[in-house]
């Protein structure tokens, strides 16, 4: 045997969204980049803001000693002492620089966090839809991910969320503005889950509630709601990936909540599994550079303008999708098929339906892929006017389906 099973069996259901970007990839050198409307990864592509590419040439043209050794694993004091600044004020409540810990991006937060918190044969509740990549986050520590259903609004579905609390619940895990949805939970929302993990807490173990926010700062119109402010339990995990466009640089921090239980211990836990996991800790020159822009941000009505464009496609199409109040993903449903003289509906199956999307040379990602079967994910982070294209090709397809 080569390699493990465990890993032979993820490879066999690895991530679909990777899987069909790959594919795109092959399709732009086949019938060319320009005929190929590729929505299927959500790979930020407006460009950081003019203050990242200031400061980056700043530092590298520096020549201070010790500047890209180690330091701290938690990360520089300075540069966790500007991020607390930020959070304070983010999240409504006073956050120390003892409470920040620099990771290398969100995926690397979440994977010392779940580490952390996590005994063997532990859980981890979230709601679906979800990103991919949580059941293989879970699994990396011996937990198991617990799916339930959200409203079909895809806000949280409370009732489903109480009936799956257990004894081997280590965290909820919610990630507001959603990835695939865009879905934003409402202040009202997150006091209601906090109520109701305080209500259980009360009668055993203490659930942490942690936030997956890579997309807080890409919201249209509508105010992301803090969430350390709410609950006690509560841990904030949020990268710069989409803020500042910088995904490839893996940067990002874990925030943790000031009344939090055995908050020392947590700290350092998490601390130790950065290191351990084999990040050891996050890159030396963006965390500098991202202590010196906690206030910028790449232009988000970019992203509202396709969103707004996308939307036109879609209903010139007839495609249904839900109304996304933030990140860049339109969350649609799979159109019933319809066959037979009398025109009998034989279902709405999303891979079946991304495949033929793909005969038009649309590229998309099945919501199977994000637990929720019957629905498809679209990226807009292209291009306007590759959306805009994409019109007559949405319609052949339907007009075909």
């Amino acid at each position: 045997m080569a390699i493990s099973e465990n890993v032979k069996n993820s490879l066999a259901g690895s991530s679909m969204i990777r899987k069909m970007f790959e594919e795109g990839i092959q399709l732009k050198k086949q019938y060319g980049a320009d005929k190929v409307f590729d929505f299927s990864l959500g790979n930020p592509d407006v460009e950081p803001p003019k203050e990242f590419h200031e400061v980056f040439v700043k530092l590298a043209q520096e020549d201070e000693k010790g500047s890209h050794g180690y330091m701290p694993n938690a990360g520089y004091p300075q540069v966790r002492e500007a991020l607390a600044k930020k959070i304070s004020k983010e999240q409504g409540v006073q956050v120390d620089s003892s409470l920040v810990v620099m990771a290398a991006g969100a995926a690397g937060g979440l994977n010392a966090v779940f580490k952390t918190i996590c005994n063997p044969g532990d859980e981890i509740i979230v709601s679906r839809p979800y990103f991919v990549e949580y059941r293989a986050y879970a699994a990396n520590h011996q937990a198991k991910l617990v799916e339930v259903d959200s409203h079909d609004d895809f806000n949280l579905d409370l009732n489903a969320i109480e009936k799956a609390l257990n004894e081997k619940t280590a965290a909820v895990l919610i990630n507001s503005p959603n990835n695939p949805t865009g879905k934003i939970y409402s202040a009202e929302t997150l006091a209601s889950l906090a109520n109701l993990l305080e209500a259980y807490n009360k009668k055993g173990r203490v659930v942490y509630l942690v936030s997956d926010e890579p997309y807080r700062e890409i919201a249209f119109g509508i105010e992301v709601p803090p969430l350390l402010s709410c609950y006690s339990e509560s841990i904030v995990v949020n990268s710069y990936s989409k803020s500042l466009s910088l995904s490839g640089e893996r940067i990002g921090y874990i925030a943790v909540n000031p009344k939090i239980s055995d908050k020392d211990d947590l700290i350092n836990g998490i601390t130790y599994c950065s290191r351990v996991l084999g990040f050891v800790n996050a890159p030396a020159l963006m965390q500098r550079i991202v202590a010196q822009l906690t206030e910028a941000k790449i232009d988000v009505s970019i992203y509202q303008s396709r969103r707004d464009a996308f939307m036109k496609v879609l209903d010139n199409a007839g495609i249904e999708y839900n109304f996304p109040e933030g990140a860049f993903y339109l969350f649609c449903k799979a159109p019933e098929q319809v066959a037979g003289d009398r025109g009998q509906g034989t279902g709405n199956n999303d891979t079946e339906f991304v495949e033929h999307l793909k005969k038009h040379l649309i590229l998309g990602v099945p919501g199977s892929a994000f637990g929720k079967s019957g629905w498809f994910r679209l990226a807009y982070c292209v291009e306007e006017k590759i959306i805009a294209a994409s019109g007559d090709a949405f319609k052949k397809a339907m007009a075909e389906w």
